[in-house]
């Protein structure tokens, strides 16, 4: 591995470049790959041996049509296929849903998966993104959410269930909850890309849900969860009338022979896909306690198959990333060109404990100095600066440190004042920071903190306290009227009825209410919002990017009960 590797990253589009790139620059083996969230255990030895001897019909002939491998996963899955889209990896979808279904405004909370804040700025879409702070661990509220949505006027609302890259998890009774408050909305999509790896609750996908609904969009990657990212293959879920809205526009052929190959083999290989899961898991709870140990290192719940980490004070992500490439071949994501977020974060794909251990070895040699180019932390716990070398992440996070962006929007001149953020409880060690998850290991030590802001004023929606995250957020449930039963398509059986979870009143009914009227400084949700305008404790596109606006920015259940877990890869608590 060249020692300046630098110039790799810079030389790509996306956030890393490609495992094929950096094996050409080496001898041609390439690193331990940290930094693409895939699973590590499927498909087994066995399926790929069986691939590959399969290798030259597979590459030779055209695949079946879409409709057909479509047809072979909803046989698997339990669903109907007039409710299914199958795509080229789920980009090719959010790009889709985007043209199609995307008017003129989406909020999503920040950080996030990149391509739902840069897609739509790419066709000229206001982004109106939500702040998760860093002071209650990245968790999602979303009373507030509910709030900053309806006081923008947004007309497509984004949740990532887990989220990436903090690994955050909402239950299923809030998450429906949160749908059928947005129910007036052109649409709500929930991207459960992650949602197979999840241990917090048995059935946590909400597939049957979104299928009685007119406006709801499940994203589901298979890709992340069957371990096989270069064969590129996703699919989504809603009514008939919605997906058969996105199936009309994909190409006939717009998946390869190696998709339609590994479906068809999934049939047979359930057991060993449940295990994989479960493996998984474990090894996430075991790098987590590994990473905790680490002084300094603050280590954040995840239900995903990947951890999000802060780095000790001082620590610049970008040296780190990249000393660990050249000197240890290990390649992580560097987290500092994600919106919300700065070098001073990398995310961490769960790996087997032989290659944690080689992770965790590397960081002691490149935080604390024992190689020899030195520690890449001048002091322990002293130091102050650090840069993500992108200018709007960096106002983004050190000038509002965590408290929203109520200066930083003020400062974009915008004209409409915004109410001080309430400041979040303390919910550890460390100036509020989450404790990390293994319990009884060394602490990170705590930053100086700012003067706490002004308290805000008392309204009649009330943010819902964040609860400590340890070991993962509580959920967020709040009181909603009792949505209006909708009339069941003629298409398909109704699922079965689940009970809903008891979930005690934490927040206002009128957080979720029906749409509250717009403040006077935002124009109405009939018309564009000019770029200009900011939310309330958020910023537009623009203004994240430092562009006018108008420019483009730069380029239940599965069948066979002893061997496929169900719909959402939770047949059995993992144990």
């Amino acid at each position: 591995m060249p020692d300046n590797v630098t110039s790799l990253f810079r030389s790509t589009a996306a956030h890393s470049p490609s495992m094929a790139a950096l094996t050409r620059e080496s001898d041609g083996a390439g690193p331990v790959d940290f930094c693409i969230p895939c699973n590590p255990y499927f498909p087994t030895p066995a399926m790929f041996e069986e691939m590959a001897a399969r290798l030259r019909d597979i590459i030779t002939y055209y695949p079946s049509s879409a409709d057909t491998i479509t047809a072979e996963l909803c046989g698997l899955l339990q669903l109907p296929p007039q409710c299914v889209a199958m795509g080229n990896g789920s980009t090719e979808l959010i790009t889709w849903i985007d043209h199609l279904l995307v008017r003129e405004s989406l909020a999503v909370p920040v950080p996030t998966f990149g391509r739902w804040t840069d897609q739509p700025m790419e066709t000229g879409k206001r982004v109106d993104m939500f702040p998760l702070q860093e002071s209650s661990g990245f968790a999602l509220d979303l009373a507030q959410y509910a709030e900053f949505i309806r006081a923008r006027g947004t007309r497509v609302a984004v949740i990532c269930n887990p989220n990436n890259p903090d690994g955050g998890f909402l239950h299923k009774h809030a998450v429906v909850q949160f749908m059928d408050a947005m129910a007036d909305l052109d649409l709500v999509v929930i991207d459960e890309s992650f949602l197979e790896f999840a241990d917090a609750e048995n059935e946590p996908s909400v597939v049957q849900e979104a299928m009685l609904r007119p406006n709801v969009i499940v994203l589901r990657s298979l890709g992340k969860n069957f371990g096989l990212h270069g064969i590129r293959f996703g699919y989504l879920v809603a009514n008939p009338a919605l997906a058969g809205r996105v199936r009309s526009m994909l190409p006939k052929w717009n998946l390869n022979s190696f998709a339609e190959h590994v479906v068809f083999m999934l049939k047979e290989h359930g057991a060993e896909y449940a295990q994989s899961l479960h493996q998984v898991r474990r090894d996430r709870m075991d790098m987590s306690g590994q990473l905790s140990s680490l002084p300094g290192l603050t280590v954040y719940p995840s239900q995903g198959n990947f951890l999000f980490v802060r780095l000790p004070v001082g620590a610049e992500g970008t040296v780190v990333r990249d000393r660990l490439l050249t000197e240890h071949r290990i390649l992580v994501r560097e987290c500092g060109n994600k919106i919300g977020s700065s070098s001073r974060f990398l995310r961490l794909v769960v790996r087997p404990q032989v290659d944690v251990h080689r992770l965790v070895t590397g960081l002691e040699q490149v935080l604390y100095g024992t190689s020899r180019r030195g520690a890449a932390v001048p002091e322990q716990a002293t130091g102050t600066a650090y840069s993500s070398g992108t200018a709007a992440v960096d106002r983004l996070v050190t000038q509002t440190n965590g408290a929203g962006t109520h200066g930083l929007a003020q400062a974009a001149g915008a004209g409409m004042p915004l109410p001080a953020v309430a400041s979040a409880p303390a919910v550890g060690p460390g100036g509020g920071m989450p404790v990390p998850a293994a319990a009884g290991l060394p602490q990170p030590q705590p930053e100086p903190q700012p003067a706490p802001e002004a308290p805000r004023p008392q309204s009649a929606l009330q943010p819902v306290p964040q609860p400590v995250p340890v070991p993962q957020p509580a959920p967020q449930p709040v009181s909603v009227p009792q949505p209006q039963q909708l009339p069941q398509p003629a298409a398909y059986p109704e699922p079965a009825p689940q009970p809903a979870p008891a979930a005690p009143p934490l927040a206002p009914a009128a957080a979720f209410a029906a749409p509250a009227p717009a403040p006077t400084q935002v124009p109405p949700a009939t018309g564009p919002t000019p770029p200009g305008v900011p939310a309330r404790g958020g910023l537009t596109a623009a203004q994240v990017r430092g562009t006018d606006g108008l420019s483009m920015a730069p380029a239940t259940g599965w069948p066979g009960a002893q061997s496929w877990p169900d719909a959402a890869g939770m047949g059995q608590a993992a144990g």
